[in-house]
């Protein structure tokens, strides 16, 4: 739904009439709906799509990074607040002793 206020107003000020002053308000009301609502589903669809690519394109760069880190020798403070982002990627090694 869309409401769309106006005001449409003018003078006329003429030697061989009065002053004339002209004011006219008013509103437009419309409403709009799909009538194919398949395109409003695609959309939603590609939009979850779109959503799941971008958390597995941030959990990837997350896990490559924190590697990055950890085979440099450092390693996020387990006192920070952020130790849990790297608190998941163990190196192959440490995972195999773990079973």
């Amino acid at each position: 739904m869309v409401i769309t206020p106006f005001y449409l107003g003018n003078d006329v000020n003429n030697p061989e009439a009065p002053y004339i002053r002209n004011q006219n308000y008013g509103a437009q009301v419309s409403f709009s709906f799909p009538l194919d609502g398949g395109m409003v589903e695609l959309c939603k669809d590609l939009a979850r799509k779109k959503i799941a690519k971008e958390r597995l394109d941030y959990e990837l760069v997350r896990v490559l990074k924190c590697a990055e880190l950890l085979k440099s020798g450092y390693m996020i403070s387990p006192a920070s607040a952020y130790a849990h982002v790297c608190s998941d990627v163990v190196p192959i090694a440490a995972a195999q002793k773990t079973k």
